[in-house]
């Protein structure tokens, strides 16, 4: 089979298309033809030899990757035949493994992909829906509500913008130049403006006449943190569950009396419950795809071009989620 392959930690270039030997299913797993990869930050953090939130780095050479969607066409031991020849998506966890035509992972990490969603639509869901439905658990979002959202052209920011709207909430989308602004516009958002035009604030400030957001959806952190709080009134909400522009700032003396923080990370995995809360978001993202209530934005690129899919991820080329195809 073909795959992406890293022999050394370092630049996108360092990523291969090989020819490799297929995986074999084990006990209690099925074998994916894979017909769409997703592309994380973190995948790119792995490649340049940053350990981040895994447990460690992987051994050398390795296949990266850790959500696929495809078909499920072998079986390894256990495994109920009802699963052969299947729609499928799975997020692979830890294990990596996902840049490939075809991909293994245990049968409990697999859902059956609803039948309106595409397997780049489906990888989507897996990863990023289920990280938005974390994050949305802490909102309060309803007809009186204003939110703002930076980086609304982005995976997550695409279903933030969505959800939002469907809530009957006022969506302010920020986004980095004219194609993504267009895209936040045509994906519901009541304003959407480029946080790289220094009167972007201005503008905010007019459509919104006095009003005060009442949700900050922060993944962005850097200069347009402070600028964005600066909407906040009292009661308002500070979701951060990312930084990345510049870093996280010191946010305490942008807020007014009554404004929360809260920074999302394992807590989202505590709030969904369940025996496992992981698979608890996934089901919540994909219902919300299937019932098309949510829709994802994907930038797919072929496989064989995943170093440039990594150099567009990481240079803020893309809108929403980005996906390698066999």
């Amino acid at each position: 089979m073909r795959a992406i392959r890293l022999h050394a930690f370092g630049p996108a270039e360092n990523l291969t298309h090989e020819e490799v030997e297929a995986p074999r299913p084990g006990p209690g797993q099925v074998r994916i033809a894979v017909e769409a990869a997703g592309v994380h930050l973190l995948d790119t953090a792995v490649r340049e030899g940053v350990q981040g939130p895994l447990p460690e780095l992987p051994a050398l050479p390795t296949i990266p990757g850790r959500e696929v969607a495809g078909t499920v066409e072998s079986l390894g031991e256990g495994v109920a035949a009802l699963w052969l020849g299947k729609r499928v998506v799975a997020h692979l966890g830890f294990a990596p493994g996902g840049y490939a035509e075809l991909a293994v992972t245990d049968v409990d990490r697999v859902h059956e992909t609803p039948a309106n969603l595409d397997a780049a639509q489906a990888v989507a869901m897996i990863g990023t829906g289920r990280t938005t439905m974390g994050i949305l658990q802490f909102a309060r979002l309803g007809p009186d509500s204003v939110a703002l959202v930076p980086a609304a052209a982005g995976g997550i920011g695409t279903l933030l913008v969505q959800y939002a709207k469907n809530a009957g909430a006022t969506v302010i989308g920020l986004a980095g130049g004219p194609e993504k602004v267009a895209h936040v516009q045509a994906n519901g958002a009541d304003l959407a403006v480029d946080y790289n035009d220094p009167t972007w604030p201005e503008k905010v400030r007019a459509h919104l006449g006095g009003r005060h957001a009442t949700v900050v959806f922060d993944g962005v952190g850097g200069d347009i943190t402070p600028q964005a709080l600066a909407f906040l009134g009292p009661g308002g909400q500070h979701l951060v569950f990312g930084w990345s522009a510049q870093g996280r700032q010191d946010t305490t003396r942008h807020f007014v009396e009554g404004v929360s923080e809260q920074v999302l990370g394992p807590v989202m995995m505590r709030k969904a419950g369940g025996p496992s809360p992981v698979r608890t978001l996934e089901l919540r993202a994909l219902t919300e795809a299937a019932a098309g209530r949510l829709t994802p934005a994907v930038h797919r690129f072929p496989l064989a071009e995943a170093a440039a899919a990594h150099r567009a991820l990481q240079t803020r080329a893309t809108i929403g989620k980005v996906v390698l195809e066999p």
